[in-house]
C-alpha cells in the first residue's frame, strides 16, 4: 500500500469518529449524560494520539516533508493552508480537552461550548480531508517520483510498526465511539 492509500485510508476512520463526535455533542446539548466528561475525553484522546500525533506526523513529517524537498513552497500554497489547519484543529481540540478536565458540572453554556467547538473542529477536519483528498494527495502523486513516494511510503509503513500496539487500541476506541454515537 502506497502512503497516499495509507493516508486516505485513516481519513476514512478519522470521519468516522468526526461524525460520532458530532452526535455525541448533539447528546451533550440535550443535558446531562452519565460519564459525559469522559467520553469526550476518550473522543479528545483519539483526536490527540491517532488524527494528531500519528496521521498529522506521518502527513508533516513525510509527505509534506517530501513535498517541500520537491519544490513545493512550505510557507504558501496547500502546504502552507494544510499545516494551519492542523494547527487551528490543536487549538480546538484543547478547548475539547479543557472541557473534559473541568471539575465542574457542565451548565447549558458549557454544554453549549462543547457543541460548538465539536462542530467547528469536525468541520474543519472535514473540509481539510476533502482538500488533501482531492487537490494536496493527487499533486503528490503527479509531482513526486516513485522513489520518493516509495521513501514516504517506508516511513509511513515504519510509523505504523512502532505505534502498532497502542494503534490497535486507539482503531478500538474509534470503533467504541462509533457504535455509542455515530453510524457505525
Amino acid at each position: 500500500m502506497d502512503a497516499i492509500d495509507i493516508l486516505t485510508n485513516e481519513h476514512r476512520l478519522i470521519g468516522r469518529v468526526l461524525d460520532a463526535l458530532v452526535g455525541f455533542a448533539g447528546k451533550v446539548r440535550s443535558g446531562p449524560a452519565p460519564d459525559e466528561r469522559a467520553e469526550l475525553g476518550r473522543f479528545v484522546t483519539f483526536i490527540r494520539e491517532f488524527a494528531d500525533e500519528h496521521h498529522h506526523a506521518k502527513e508533516e513529517d513525510m509527505l509534506f516533508a517530501a513535498l517541500v524537498e520537491h519544490g513545493f513552497p512550505a510557507h504558501a500554497g496547500p502546504i502552507a493552508v494544510m499545516l494551519a489547519e492542523h494547527e487551528e484543529g490543536r487549538v480546538l481540540v484543547r478547548r475539547l480537552r479543557d472541557r473534559a478536565g473541568s471539575g465542574a458540572a457542565w451548565g447549558a453554556a458549557q454544554r453549549e461550548g462543547v457543541l460548538s467547538s465539536a462542530h467547528a473542529y469536525a468541520d474543519l477536519l472535514r473540509a481539510h480531508i476533502h482538500g488533501e483528498d482531492g487537490i494536496l494527495f493527487p499533486m503528490a502523486r503527479q509531482h513526486l517520483p516513485p522513489e520518493a513516494m516509495a521513501v514516504v511510503a517506508e516511513a509511513c509503513a515504519r510509523a505504523d510498526r512502532e505505534h502498532a500496539e497502542r494503534g490497535v487500541e486507539l482503531v478500538a476506541l474509534a470503533g467504541e465511539l462509533t457504535r455509542a454515537h455515530g453510524s457505525g
